[in-house]
C-alpha cells in the first residue's frame, strides 16, 4: 500500500469490503470523541456501524483506577474484555473510528500490539471513507462468541512519566509530541484540566493531523509521510516515543513511523494529561 515498508498496519476500504464475511477477520469500532464535542460514540455506533463490528470503549478497556483517562489496563483485564468481544488468537483485527482512524483506532492498534497481537490493522480513512464510498452499514448488535486471547506484553512499546523524566538527561529516546503546535508551545490551553502548559523538555513537535490527507483522512503516501518526519527533525531510525494530550493521537505518530519501518515506537501512556498535572515535572514553552 503506497510503498510503505510495513504496509500491514493499514487495510483499504476495498480490502475490508471483500473480506467482511471472512471467518478470521474481526471488525472493531473504536470511535472516541473528546468530551467538549458532546457526542456519544457508543450511541452513534448503535445507530450505524460497519456490519459485524463490535464496539471497543477505550475508557472502559483501561485502568479504571488511574486518575487519568484510558490508560493501559493490566493484561488480565485486557484479555478478559477483548475475549468477550470475540477478539482473540488467530483473528485479523481491523479497527476503525469515525475520525478517519486518526485517533482511537490507532490507539487500539497500539494496545493490541502491546499485548502481543501482531495481526491488527487500521482501516485507512475510517468510517468516513467507508460511508463516502456508499458501503454498507447496519444497526444490528453483533453477538460475539468468546475467543481466547493470549496476552504477551511487549514492554518496549510503553513509557511512563518516570521513563521520560530520566530520558531528559539520557536522551536515549527522541520524544515526539503529536499535539497541535500552539499546545506544544504552551500558547493555547489544553482541552483537559491541567496545571502546566508547554511540552516535555527536548520533545519535538509533529502534529498528528499533518500525517493525514485533509481530503479523506487517509495516511499520506510513504514519501510525503517521510517528509513530514524529516521536516520535524525526527530520525526515523532512532528510538522514538510518541506523546500527546492523553495517549490517543500519539498512536497516530507511532503508526505513521511503523509504516515507514520503525516498528518499535513507544507511547507515553499518560501523555500531557499526566505530565501537565504533576508540577514536579519540568516543562518547556515556546
Amino acid at each position: 500500500m503506497t510503498d510503505y515498508i510495513n504496509p500491514d498496519a493499514l487495510v483499504s476500504t476495498q480490502w475490508l469490503a471483500d473480506r467482511l464475511q471472512a471467518p478470521d477477520v474481526r471488525v472493531v469500532d473504536a470511535t472516541y470523541f473528546m468530551p467538549i464535542l458532546n457526542r456519544d460514540a457508543r450511541a452513534e455506533y448503535t445507530e450505524r456501524h460497519i456490519p459485524g463490528a463490535v464496539f471497543f470503549d477505550i475508557d472502559e478497556i483501561a485502568d479504571t483506577t488511574s486518575p487519568y483517562k484510558h490508560t493501559m489496563p493490566s493484561p488480565e483485564v485486557f484479555s478478559s474484555k477483548v475475549r468477550k468481544l470475540g477478539l482473540g488468537d488467530g483473528n485479523h483485527i481491523v479497527v476503525y473510528d469515525a475520525n478517519g482512524g486518526a485517533a482511537a483506532a490507532a490507539r487500539v492498534w497500539w494496545m493490541f500490539r502491546y499485548f502481543g497481537h501482531r495481526s491488527v490493522s487500521v482501516l485507512n480513512g475510517g468510517l468516513g471513507k467507508w460511508l463516502a464510498e456508499g458501503r454498507p452499514t447496519d444497526d444490528m448488535p453483533p453477538v460475539p462468541r468468546d475467543r481466547h486471547f493470549t496476552a504477551r506484553v511487549n514492554t518496549t512499546l510503553f513509557r511512563s512519566a518516570e521513563d521520560l523524566l530520566a530520558n531528559i538527561t539520557s536522551r536515549r529516546d527522541t520524544v515526539v509530541d503529536a499535539r497541535a503546535a500552539a499546545r506544544y508551545r504552551g500558547d493555547a490551553p489544553e482541552p483537559r484540566a491541567t496545571l502546566q502548559v508547554g511540552h516535555i523538555p527536548g520533545a519535538l513537535n509533529l502534529p498528528f493531523a499533518d500525517l493525514l490527507s485533509p481530503q479523506d483522512q487517509t495516511f499520506l503516501p510513504a514519501t510525503a509521510l517521510r517528509d513530514k518526519f524529516t521536516a520535524a527533525g525526527i530520525d526515523l531510525n532512532a528510538p522514538l516515543v510518541a506523546s500527546c494530550g492523553s495517549g490517543v493521537t500519539a498512536c497516530v505518530v507511532a503508526l505513521g513511523a511503523y509504516l515507514l519501518g520503525n516498528s518499535d515506537v513507544a507511547v507515553f501512556d499518560g501523555s500531557w494529561a499526566e505530565w501537565g498535572m504533576r508540577t514536579e515535572l519540568p516543562v518547556e514553552t515556546a
